[in-house]
């Protein structure tokens, strides 16, 4: 037997774990989205590195919540709204897609916002942007192929790999960077409101519904259960990272000048980067990094609502189902896609407002990660439940992270 027939099966193998892959790493390429680019931007530029251990801090818990969803997508087969629907009702399955559709609308607009603030960096007005974005992204998820939504998405969230080109090219002081993340003041009441926002910011209500959809339509099996984890564990880890890049640009650039509390969209985010990185490189690669961040997260949150409201509603929800089989699951899509194209065509591009939205999805993070929890200990097979330590280690995490997500919340709110 020679040496190229004996490496085949090895080979192999990697393939088929490659092949697996897209909606983990999807719906993390989605999470690092404009409304993240737009928060971490705020936060490195009033506070400096001090809310980077926030940031990366959050890493473990994103990974527990993730894996969850792959545990109950591949050993239940069904999707999040419906696993709530038929263990809890329909009373807790419609809360949790109200929740849902908040989210995914709240997100929409806010990548939208991004899309326009790219091309409106280099004077191309919404009027054209966003009719072309719309068009794009319902001509990626029209082709009615799970294969090919995924790699045409993850080729688009490619481009948030130039976030860490701006962050290396700002060269930021590392000795600063250790002293300011051990210098956190306590109880401030701004810096309180961006560590929620960035709570929010990193776990959207909609990635849960997403990737547990997604692993269900896929049809993947308890053999694909490592691959899945892997994939999510890479995932979690990228899209904290690229958001930190972007955090870490904006502290050694803007942390400590007079433009830190006038910051009012994409454009003077990158404007403000292009005074270290250059203004040509600044604004190709950040604007780059944010309509690969935007496209990418509009095209998962569109069809979390899709399959999230097909689950609770129970109409007819797959991408291997052609448009006219499944009227209901596309024509959300496009409604959803095209009707937050719209309100940000009528709106201005207000980095308060991205900032907001992140906020509302922290507050919805105890329901969120609540049912999430539940469902794993009761519609998991016996074997595949989290138990012992490992529960309490994710409940008790969860518990710190949404108390810290309403706190700060409510310090914005109230101060």
């Amino acid at each position: 037997m020679t040496d190229s027939a004996l490496l085949k099966p090895e080979v192999s193998r990697r393939l088929r774990w490659i092949a697996l892959w897209g909606p983990g790493l999807l719906v993390m390429l989605a999470d690092c989205d404009a409304g993240n680019v737009v928060t971490a931007a705020q936060a490195g530029a009033q506070w400096g590195l001090q809310l980077l251990v926030v940031l990366l801090g959050l890493i473990p818990l994103l990974y527990m919540v993730q894996e969850l969803t792959v545990r109950l997508g591949i050993f239940s087969g069904r999707g999040h709204g419906e696993l709530i629907r038929a263990n809890f009702g329909p009373l807790w399955a419609w809360v949790s897609a109200i929740g849902l559709v908040i989210a995914v609308l709240g997100s929409l607009v806010t990548e939208f916002t991004g899309v326009a603030g790219v091309g409106e960096m280099f004077g191309v007005s919404r009027s054209v942007t966003l009719p072309l974005a719309v068009v794009a992204l319902i001509a990626v998820v029209f082709t009615g192929s799970h294969k090919r939504v995924d790699k045409v998405a993850i080729v688009i969230g490619a481009f948030e790999l130039t976030f860490f080109l701006v962050a290396w090219k700002a060269h930021p002081d590392i000795h600063t960077l250790f002293r300011q993340m051990a210098t956190l003041p306590p109880a401030n009441h701004q810096l309180g409101y961006l560590a929620a926002a960035l709570i929010g910011a990193t776990f959207n209500p909609w990635m849960v519904f997403y990737q547990q959809a997604a692993v269900a339509d896929k049809k993947l099996t308890p053999a694909n259960y490592t691959a899945a984890r892997i994939e999510t564990a890479v995932g979690a880890v990228l899209t904290q990272l690229l958001t930190a890049a972007v955090l870490v640009a904006a502290a050694a650039t803007l942390s400590g000048s007079d433009r830190t509390g006038s910051l009012q969209s994409i454009g003077e985010i990158s404007d403000a980067l292009a005074t270290v990185v250059g203004p040509h490189a600044g604004r190709l690669l950040f604007g780059a990094g944010v309509l690969g961040a935007s496209l990418v997260a509009a095209i998962v949150c569109s069809l979390s609502l899709a399959w999230g409201l097909g689950e609770v509603a129970g109409y007819r929800r797959s991408l291997e189902d052609r448009p006219t089989n499944a009227p209901w699951f596309y024509g959300v899509y496009v409604a959803s896609v095209a009707g937050s194209a719209y309100v940000v065509w009528l709106a201005p591009n207000l980095v308060s407002l991205n900032v907001a939205a992140q906020v509302v999805n922290a507050l919805m993070l105890p329901l969120v990660i609540g049912l999430l929890i539940a469902l794993s200990v009761t519609a998991l097979p016996h074997q595949h439940r989290p138990r012992g330590a490992y529960l309490w280690l994710v409940s008790g995490i969860a518990m710190v992270v949404c108390a810290a997500g309403i706190v700060g919340a409510g310090f914005g709110i109230f101060s």
